[in-house]
Parts: C-alpha cells; structure tokens; sequence
C-alpha cells in the first residue's frame, strides 16, 4: 500500500514498546547496510580465484539482491527494501559515489595524459569514435524493437547509447593493471593514458547528454537551455583550474615531506569542496559527480596531500558507502524484463557490438601504430573494461528517463560480461617477457672460489613486517665483517596489493616497467618505516643500502623478487618466516600467515641463487644495530650433516665467524660406523608434482654419496683452517632428534644454521617419514621450528641454488638396505 514518506520517522521506540525497527528509516538503512557488504564481500571471496576486481562482485551483488534473484520474493522485497526506503538508501550511496568520484580525480594525473605519446592519443580517439557510432547504430535497433524505447527524443538517446559503448572505465582499468603487473609496463602506461583521455571525454560527453535530456523536460523544448548548461559546465571547469587549482597547491605546500601530518582544517575544508562542487554542478544541470571529480583533478598529485587525502577517505568510501551504489542500482535492474529470444538477441547484438566496436578500432590503430599484434589486441581488450563508470552513466540515463527497464537490464548486463572477461582474456593472450637470466655468482661457494682479492656479496634481503627488520639487521651485521668482501644490501618491502587507491598510487611510485626499482636513500624523501630503518642502519654501518618496494598480488610475489635476485646479480635472498614468536620460549606465536608461507614456498622453488629462510625468536632484540666493536656478542652455532645445503651454511658460517663480537660454533653430526654404513634409500611418492605441506620433499637429481663425503670433508677443512679458533665439536648421531633438541633447549645460542638438506645424509633420510609441521624448511628446520619442543634459538634454514638440483618430489617410504647395489646414492629414484 501507498507510503506517506512524510510520515517516516527516524528512530524506533524498540520492541519492547511494540515497534517494528524495519518500519523506521535508521534502523531500515543499517539492515540494508549489512546485508549489502556481507553479500558483496561472499561474492569478492568468491571470485578472488578468478582474478576478478570487487566492482564485478558489487554489481552481481546488486542484482542479486534486486528483483532479479531475491526480491521475486515479494514479502523480502517489501520488508527490506520498501519502496519509501529507496530515497534514503540512494541518498546515502550518492554521498559515497560523490567522494569515490573525487577519489578517481585525485588518481588521475593529467600530466601523464599531456605526456601521453600520439599513439595513446590515437588510441583513445579511435576507442571512443568507434564504438560512439555503433552506440548509435545499435540506438536505431533499440528504439525500433524495445517498447517504450521510442518515446524518448532521439538527440538524447542517441548520446546516451553511444557514451554507453564508448566509455573505459579508468578505476577499474587501473586495479586490473595492477593485479597483472602491467601497470607501469609500456603497455600499461599507453592504456592508462587512453584510458585517462577516455575517461575526460566520455564526462563532457555525459555532461551533453544530462544537458539534453534537462533540456527536453518539463514539458517545453528550448535548445538554448542545453546551451546554457553547457557554457555554465564550461565556466565552472575554468574556475576551478584558473582560481582553486593555485588554492590547492598552497595548501599541498603546507604538507612538507618531513611532516606527514596535515592540519585538519585542510581536510575538513577539502571535503566540504566536495560537497559544495556537487552542488554547483547539481544547480548548474549537470550531475553532482561531475563536480566532485573535477575537484580531485584540480588538486595537485606532486607531495603528500593527495595521498592524504586517498588514505583519510578511501576505506569508508569504497568499503562501506560504495556498495551500496550497486545495491541501488541492482534494485532498478531486472533480468526478467529481458523476455523471449529477440530481447536475449538484442543483449547478444549489443555486446558483441560493443566489444568489437572498442577492441577492433583500439587494434586498428594500434597497429598503424607499429605496436605488435599481441600487445595491440590486448590494448583492445583492456580498453573495452567498464564497471563502476558504465554504471553511473546507465543510472543517470534510467533517473532521466532516458533508458527504460529493459534497455537498463540489457546494458547493466553488458558492462558487467565486458569487465568479467577482461582478466582472463588478457591473461590469455599476452604474458610480458619477466626478465633473461644472467651469469653471475649464485650462491656463497661461488665467492670463495673466484679468482681475486676481494669479492662483492649482494644480499636481497625481504620484509614484509617492521617487526622483522631488527632481527635482519643483526644478521647482515653479522654477515658484513668479512674483510676480503664487499656488502650490497637490497631491502625489498614486501606489501600485499589491494584494490585502494592508495596501494594504486603506490603502484606508480615504487614500480617501473612492471617491476620493483631501487632508489637511493635521499634526505627527507623516507616515508616507509621499514626503509627509514635501514637508512639509519646504513649511516651507522658500512653497508651500502638500497630499499624498494614490492606491491603484488601475492600469488605473484615471487615474480618480483625472484626477478629482482636475477637483474642485481643477488647471492642470497633472506626471507623471514611466515611465523613470529611473542615471546621467547613460551610456545605463542602470532603473524601466522598461509599466504607469505606460500610465498616463501615459490621463492625457494624458483630462485636463482641461494636462500636463507629466517626463524625469528627474538635475534637481534637486545640492540637494534650491534657494530663490529660492540660488547654484546651473538653466539651462533652450526649444526653440519652434510651435503650441498650444509655446506653452504658452513660457508656462511665462515664470514660470521670473522665478527669480532659473534662467537660462532660448528657442531657435526656423524654415523656410529663411519661413512661406512648402511645405505639409505627414500623411494618418492607417485603423485610428486606437487609437494604436501605435511612431507618433506627432497631433490629427484642422482648423487653420488662417496662424491658428497668428499666435498663435505673438503668443506669441514677449509672451514678449519680459515676460522682458527672457532668451537667445532663432533657428535655421534645415536638419536638425531633428540640430538638436535638439546642443541635448540639449551639456551646456549641465540642463532642456529642449518641445511634445508635437499640432499641429505643418511642420518637426516632417517627423519623423512616424519610428519612435517613446516616442511619448507626441510627435517632439522623443522625440528628447531615446531612451536611443541620449547625452543629459544633462532633459526636460519639455507638453501644452495643448483639448478641441477631444482626439481623436487615428497618421499613416501624410507627402506634400510645392506647390500643395494644404489648404496653409495643418497636415494634412488622409484616410483
């Protein structure tokens, strides 16, 4: 029945007093609220997997909870979303489109777009002209077959449809970039830039179309109103460029880099801008957003105020105000208006227009362009992305009247088709080159073996936690005082990409050509803790410090820092372990995290030189920067089975020991019988391409294990006669484990070495039916690891870099034979 919405009331008495809350406003929109973000925020869950951007989650989202799905239940629909509660739930979600819109402004640089090159020009021209003419071809269609279509002027609709084609949706373009690591490539850089142009003029071009469509109502058509808005739209643009832009720029200045605070005056007043923009474009004829994004252009992106300003509103605005847009616009779209096969047909005809339009004028061009065929058929494809923008201008079209119900429908489920394949097809059909791998020194042997005096010693050293630096810097302090050897530190800040503006910004700022550049530390340009950790280091040290910043999907963090050890000729990658413990000794651990462990999981798969996983139970918290002549002293000890992982954390124990606070100890484990003993074989499992996260997996290459001996000898004896008095004890193997939980629970060392042993003895096969509770690290990692066995020791598990030794399987079954003829191997090969 018919609603007085005079007669609404904010606020229920409570049920107590026989009141209904979902018969008052507040109470009504909070409702409506958590169902929006609990649906929209299930369905971004679910199309993670996909690769999907959370506008393609909203937006189903949306119609999920219209009357296309749920609301066909009618007592849902009345209950929840009555017809009297749409005024105030789109009230609310235009505050949120409005600064979402300032959001976009403040992304968009224009000096990139007066940068642009004539191919992204071209592009940007060709993508809109295009797909603006089939627009209107498609217009003709529409209004000769949908009824009611027709009752709309032609100028308008016209208009309408081809900015419907036409527009590339620049946000949502810019997050799809960014999750394929295209971002900052050329390829990136030329869609962003068409994009931008795109996103400019498809505004003006919604702008005619809200002038036309004002200046055909009320019952009178007067051409020189359309005129007027126009020149009005005009003046306010010029206004805000010649009078706020400088305005803006003082108040930018007075964010200094070394103060990152901001007076909140300046936020405040910056906000209200906003708002008052909105409502000048509003009083002018044209729609509210146009003024809230042409405020964000108007702001200057050099300094920190636009990033203060992205940081201050964007997980209000796009977390909680935005999707509540797409509910809005879900409500006004129903997929049953779309009835029969000629309506399902004209759906088909304007897509497949659409797409063509967009991707076959974008490749065109871009080929006379001389780009190459690939990369210009992707070009095609990222610009056909639509999403949020499409969707605004398709609202703005139904609130003028201008589309009807099911050219509404039609067009929402074409923005949404376009934005869904874009992901998948891009990923499809091109796949940057990531990087030629180089000659170099790949792991710590290499440098002791090079012919010369001195030698260079790269370390990439990743952070993904404040928390970790202390911990790394005592450990590359330790590692520094080699005499013959030069330190370059790379620090890599690892950083979780999401789709905020402000992870976007940072995209464009510590990315170029698609990968992570190092930059060097200069006064007063330091915003990140975890590099203004490092700069001090750096001053107090004689290291040489080079910080970076990793922002990446984290399916794909590997890409980076794998690319980053090949490209700066690394020597050995550090990795902090995905676990930390509070305190030591207790047994809690925090920071759990399955994602960096599958990080660190793919880096030691496929990295190109050695690397060393870092166990964390307090090393390094007693002082932050401990220098060579400092009185604490670190102990350290290694423990030695054998074998290439062993070795080279013997060799690192080696420049260790050359510290004079860091007092290191080797500890040998060796057979009762001598290398005499009986073989050891580990027969792998059949299902080997994939390692369990619950069985240790070790290297399918063959070894010789007299070799091995040989090599582990050689090693123990160089290490002898260059670290002269260095603790080095011999222990018979009766019960390994126990062996080396007495090492791990005796307090006696603050940092214990180890192999990972993808090779292992036999003393260490022994161990590999046991039940892994982090197998990364491999049998004796995983001991000194477990959080069950009370140890305090860090730990620091190493892996040699061997190609030959790459491919890895789990093992299955351990068998002890006498008189094998594979004996000398460390393991044959059965499956």
């Amino acid at each position: 029945m018919p609603v007085n919405i005079t007669s609404i009331k904010t606020s229920s008495n409570g049920v107590w007093q026989g009141d209904n809350p979902l018969d008052y406003a507040f109470p009504l929109l909070i409702v409506q609220t958590v169902l929006i973000l609990v649906v929209s925020r299930f369905l971004a869950f679910c199309f993670k997997p996909l690769r999907q951007p959370k506008v393609i989650a909203e937006i189903v989202g949306g119609i999920l909870l219209g009357p296309s799905a749920f609301g066909r239940n009618k007592k849902y629909l009345h209950r929840i979303f009555p017809a009297w509660s749409a005024p105030i739930l789109e009230s609310v979600a235009s505050i949120g489109l409005l600064f979402f819109l300032f959001l976009v402004g403040l992304e968009l640089n224009l000096s990139s777009i007066r940068r642009g090159s004539k191919r992204a020009v071209g592009i940007a021209l060709a993508g809109i002209s295009l797909p603006f003419i089939c627009g209107i071809g498609i217009a003709f269609v529409l209004r000769k077959t949908i009824d009611g279509a027709d009752k709309v002027g032609y100028g308008q609709f016209l208009v309408f449809m081809g900015v419907a084609l036409s527009i590339t949706a620049f946000p949502v373009l810019a997050r799809i970039l960014a999750e394929l690591k295209l971002l900052t490539t050329q390829l990136g850089e030329i869609a962003m830039a068409a994009a931008a142009l795109n996103d400019v003029a498809a505004w003006i071009l919604l702008a005619l179309a809200v002038a036309l469509a004002d200046g055909n109502t009320g019952g009178h058509k007067n051409p020189l109103v359309s005129v007027w808005v126009l020149l009005s739209g005009a003046a306010f643009v010029t206004f805000m460029f010649v009078i706020m832009r400088p305005a803006m720029k003082w108040v930018a200045r007075r964010c200094v880099p070394q103060q990152d605070a901001v007076d909140e005056a300046y936020i405040c007043l910056t906000l209200a801008g906003v708002l008052v923009s909105g409502f000048v474009t509003d009083l002018i004829g044209i729609h509210s957003i146009f003024g809230a994004f042409v405020f964000g252009l108007a702001i200057p992106k050099n300094g920190n105020f636009a990033g203060i300003l992205i940081e201050r509103i964007e997980d209000f605005v796009a977390g909680l105000l935005l999707p509540l847009y797409f509910a809005a616009s879900g409500l006004k779209t129903d997929v049953a208006k779309i009835r029969g096969a000629e309506a399902w047909g004209l759906l088909a005809l304007v897509i497949s227009t659409a797409c063509a339009g967009k991707i076959l004028g974008t490749f065109a061009v871009a080929m006379m362009f001389m780009i190459p065929v690939r990369e210009s058929l992707t070009l095609g494809v990222l610009m056909n992305t639509k999403g949020l923008v499409e969707l605004i201008v398709l609202n703005i079209g139904k609130e003028k009247k201008v589309l009807n119900d099911e050219t509404f429908a039609i067009l929402v489920l074409m923005a949404l088709f376009t934005t869904f394949i874009t992901t998948p097809t891009v990923m499809t059909i091109y796949r940057p080159a990531r990087g030629i791998p180089t000659r170099t020194h790949r792991k710590l042997r290499d440098l002791t073996t090079t012919d010369g005096s001195k030698d260079e010693l790269r370390i990439l050293a990743c952070v993904h936690d404040p928390r970790n630096v202390p911990s790394i810097i005592t450990l590359i302090d330790s590692i520094r005082s080699s005499k013959n050897s030069i330190l370059k530190l790379f620090v890599m800040h690892l950083v979780k990409l999401t789709e905020r503006s402000s992870s976007i910004v940072m995209v464009h700022r510590v990315r170029r050509n698609g990968f992570p550049f190092f930059n060097r530390f200069r006064r007063g340009e330091c915003h990140d803790r975890v590099a203004e950790a490092f700069q001090g280091y750096s001053q107090l040290g004689r290291v040489m410090v080079r910080p970076t910043t990793a922002i990446s999907a984290m399916s794909t963090m590997h890409e980076d820092i794998c690319h980053v050890a090949d490209d700066k000729r690394i020597t050995m990658i550090i990795l902090p372990f995905h676990v930390r413990w509070r305190d030591e000794g207790d047994g809690l651990v925090e920071n759990v995290s399955q994602s960096w462990k599958a990080v660190n999981q793919r880096v030691l798969k496929d990295a190109p030189c050695s690397v060393a996983v870092l166990v964390d139970r307090g090393f390094g918290s007693e002082t932050q920067n401990p220098g060579p002549n400092s009185s604490v002293a670190h102990r350290v000890c290694i423990i030695f089975f054998g074998g290439p992982d062993d070795r080279e954390a013997l060799e690192l124990g080696g420049r260790i020991a050359e510290h004079p606070a860091v007092k290191v100890t080797v500890i040998r484990f060796v057979e009762k019988d001598g290398k005499k003993s009986k073989g050891v074989m580990l027969r792998l499992s059949p299902a080997q391409t994939q390692c369990s996260d619950q069985t240790y997996s070790f290297s399918t290459a063959k070894m010789n294990r007299e070799k091995e001996w040989e090599l582990d000898e050689t090693a123990i004896a160089e290490f002898q006669l260059k670290c002269v008095g260095v603790d080095y004890i011999e222990k018979v193997a009766s019960n390994v484990v126990e062996g080396v939980l007495t090492i791990g629970q005796r307090r006696d060392y603050d940092l214990i070495v180890v192999g990972k042993g993808r090779f292992p003895s036999n003393m260490v096969a022994e161990l590999a039916e046991r039940k892994a509770e982090h197998a990364e690290l491999g049998p004796i990692g995983d001991i000194l690891t477990s959080s069950a066995h009370d140890i305090v020791s860090s730990v620091l598990v190493i892996q040699q870099h061997d190609i030959a030794h790459a491919e890895e399987a789990p093992v299955s079954k351990v068998l002890l034979e006498h008189s094998h003829p594979d004996c000398q191997m460390g393991y044959v090969r059965q499956i």
